[in-house]
């Protein structure tokens, strides 16, 4: 069907040696999209109009005059053709790439009804009965799925694992793969390479989660991981969310943690420079493992200087960094001005 009207061109040409009238174009246009609609190779098609021009070439001793027209037609209609193929190919991309966006932004957002969600995942290989994870990364510049670093992840990926059911996909700017909750190993994979591909960036995993909610709270988790890894000024490359449960519970009582704050923390401010200065001291100390050689060494002080600031510590709020049980307290709210942004806000 979709060689339509060809073989009656090919004579009407070599009869007259007209050209193609714009409805014959259109006509083949039309049938060359109604093609890639149907799912034919373009490849496949271009052969059967060379098969169609040998069978149906006009007879009775026609001279090169004749033979340079019809195969003049033969590249009017291929190409025409041709045209409208590669007009439906395109389409058919963007709108598969829409289908694709809003499909993610309503898995990642938790939008749209969760029954037709789980049915358009099984489309882009997600089975969101099952439970996921997700990975989130992000690098020094923000990134679309055109580009060439979540290409390269995407091919990383497919070229170790195959298909194993996993979604790679951009979102505000940062790379994020949806994979199987059992799948650990394709998680830890993507975050490898893509902390090779964005020179250097910072990779959060989230819990596994059941079901079609699951993905839009291990996303959110990840996020998550990356704010707190930035307040914090968090070490390592790849932060798993399983591993920092304890900083949402610190904050989950908000005016608890201010009121530790100020009670732990607050006499600092009194100090020559202000508070942070000595803050940075004790978060450092304590990141140190509370060893003062390591810590003066990280804060490029001497050992006497650094007891001298821990000791200036204990003058003024009274709790003693080298004591147990003063530890803990103090290292809790250095946790939570960190988490609160103390001392540069205030509350």
């Amino acid at each position: 069907m979709y060689m339509e009207g060809y073989a009656r061109i090919l004579p009407a040409v070599a009869a007259t040696g007209r050209r193609l009238s714009r409805e014959e174009l259109l006509a083949r246009r039309e049938l060359g999209a109604q093609a890639a609609e149907a799912g034919f190779a373009l490849r496949a098609l271009v052969g059967a109009h060379l098969a169609a021009a040998r069978e149906h070439w006009p007879g009775g001793g026609a001279d090169g005059g004749d033979v340079g027209r019809v195969l003049a037609a033969v590249e009017q209609a291929v190409d025409a053709f041709a045209e409208g193929y590669e007009r439906a190919q395109r389409l058919a991309v963007r709108q598969e790439a829409a289908a694709r966006r809003e499909f993610i932004d309503d898995l990642l957002y938790g939008r749209s009804d969760l029954g037709r969600l789980a049915e358009r995942a099984e489309r882009f290989g997600l089975r969101l009965s099952f439970e996921h994870a997700v990975a989130v990364a992000e690098g020094w510049v923000p990134y679309d799925e055109e580009d060439a670093v979540p290409r390269a992840v995407e091919q990383a990926l497919i070229g170790r694992f195959g298909d194993r059911s996993v979604l790679l996909t951009t979102k505000a700017g940062r790379l994020v793969c949806i994979a199987p909750g059992d799948q650990g190993e394709v998680l830890t994979y993507f975050a490898k390479q893509a902390f090779a591909a964005t020179d250097g960036g910072r990779v959060a995993i989230g819990r596994p989660q059941q079901g079609v909610g699951g993905v839009v709270q291990s996303y959110e988790e990840a996020l998550s991981v990356l704010d707190l890894a930035e307040r914090l000024e968090l070490e390592g490359p790849v932060l798993r969310a399983a591993d920092l449960l304890v900083y949402p519970v610190l904050t989950r009582d908000r005016q608890a943690m201010a009121d530790l704050v100020l009670s732990a923390l607050g006499p600092l401010e009194a100090a020559r420079g202000g508070a942070e200065p000595l803050l940075e001291t004790l978060s450092v100390y304590f990141d140190a493992g509370c060893v003062a050689a390591e810590a003066a060494r990280r804060l490029s002080l001497s050992v006497r200087a650094l007891t001298y600031r821990l000791e200036r510590i204990h003058r003024l709020t009274g709790a003693d960094p080298g004591d147990p049980v003063h530890r803990y307290t103090l290292q809790t709210a250095v946790i939570g001005a960190r988490l609160l942004d103390w001392p540069a806000k205030s509350f």
